[in-house]
C-alpha cells in the first residue's frame, strides 16, 4: 500500500449518501471521518491573506471561538508554531487542524465530509496532492427536491444546484482523474458491499470486517429507483422541468430522461404558465447570488 495516502474528501449535496459513505469509513480503525466543522465554506479566504500575521491571528481567534470545530480540539499555539514552519495557507491549516485532532484519536489519516467540498476541489489538490475525493451524486427527481409542498421558486434553486454539482463532478473527475471518483447515491444504496469495498480500494485502504458490521445499521430512503429506472414520483410539473433542464447532466450520469411528464392540458398549462416561468427566475436568482461553480485558489 502507498504511504502517503493524502485526505479523505466527501462530497455532493445534501441527501446525497455523504453521511452512509463517511459513517461507513468512520468504522475503520486507522481513519479520522469528521463533518460538521465547515472549515472550507465558512473560513476559505475570509481573512483574507493569512500569511499577513494580523490576518492569520484574526481567523485563528474565530476558530478558537468556533463551536463547530471545538470538535477538532485545536491546539492554537500548535497551529502557530506548525504554521511557522513553512508557507501559510487556508489548506494547510485547515490540514494541521484535521491531523491534529487525528493523531489524539490515534488514528493515522483524516477524512472530512461536507457538503458542496467539490467547490474546493483546485486548492484542496493543489494543496494535497495525494488527497481523494468522493463525489455522491443522486437523481434530482428523488427526495426533497420534489417536494410539491414547498415554496414557489423551490424547484428551480434546488435544480440549479443539482446542475452547478453535476458539472463540478464531470469537470473534476476529468480534471483529477484516479484522486476522484463520483458515486451515485442508488448505486450505494442497491450494492452496498461491492461499492464501499470499491471506495476503499479507490482510498487505497483494507475494507475490514468491522465495517460490514456498521453498514447493516446503514439506512437508505425506501423510495430509492432501481438502476436505469426514472422515479415517476412528484408533481408532473416538477418532473418535466427537471427533465428539461437538467436532460444533459442526467445522462452523462446514466439517469433516465423521460418524455414531457405533463399529460393532461391542466398540467401542460401549469407547466408553462406557472413551474416554468417561476422556476427558471428561481434558477437565474441562484446562479446569480450562489452559482459559483468552481473556488478558486486564493492568496495564503
Amino acid at each position: 500500500m502507498n504511504a502517503d495516502r493524502g485526505p479523505i474528501f466527501v462530497g455532493g449535496l445534501a441527501h446525497s449518501g455523504k453521511t452512509q459513505v463517511r459513517t461507513v469509513l468512520g468504522a475503520h480503525p486507522e481513519l479520522s471521518m469528521t463533518r460538521h466543522t465547515s472549515l472550507w465554506d465558512r473560513y476559505y479566504g475570509r481573512f483574507g491573506d493569512i500569511g499577513d500575521p494580523r490576518n492569520l491571528e484574526r481567523c485563528l481567534a474565530a476558530i478558537g471561538g468556533d463551536q463547530r470545530v471545538a470538535v477538532l480540539r485545536p491546539d492554537l499555539a500548535r497551529l502557530r508554531r506548525e504554521l511557522s514552519d513553512g508557507r501559510v495557507g487556508y489548506a494547510r491549516l485547515f490540514g494541521l487542524l484535521h491531523r491534529q485532532h487525528a493523531e489524539r484519536s490515534g488514528k493515522r489519516r483524516w477524512g472530512e465530509q461536507l457538503r458542496g467540498v467539490e467547490r474546493f476541489a483546485d486548492p484542496i489538490f493543489e494543496e494535497f496532492p495525494t488527497a481523494r475525493m468522493i463525489h455522491m451524486i443522486r437523481d434530482p427527481r428523488a427526495g426533497t427536491i420534489r417536494d410539491p409542498g414547498r415554496r414557489p421558486g423551490a424547484l428551480g434553486w434546488e435544480t440549479a444546484r443539482w446542475i452547478t454539482s453535476a458539472g463540478l463532478a464531470e469537470g473534476n473527475l476529468r480534471r483529477y482523474g484516479g484522486r476522484y471518483r463520483v458515486v451515485r447515491y442508488e448505486t450505494l444504496a442497491i450494492t452496498p458491499r461491492e461499492t464501499m469495498r470499491e471506495l476503499c480500494a479507490f482510498l487505497d485502504e483494507e475494507y475490514l470486517p468491522g465495517m460490514d458490521h456498521v453498514l447493516d445499521s446503514v439506512r437508505y430512503d425506501e423510495d430509492t429507483p432501481q438502476p436505469g429506472r426514472r422515479d415517476e414520483a412528484g408533481s408532473s410539473p416538477s418532473l418535466a422541468f427537471i427533465d428539461r433542464y437538467a436532460a444533459r447532466d442526467l445522462r452523462i450520469f446514466d439517469y433516465p430522461v423521460g418524455p414531457d411528464g405533463t399529460t393532461t392540458t391542466r398540467e401542460r398549462l401549469a407547466f408553462a404558465l406557472i413551474a416554468r416561468p417561476v422556476n427558471r427566475a428561481s434558477m437565474a436568482a441562484w446562479h446569480l447570488l450562489e452559482g459559483r461553480s468552481r473556488v478558486g485558489r486564493v492568496k495564503g
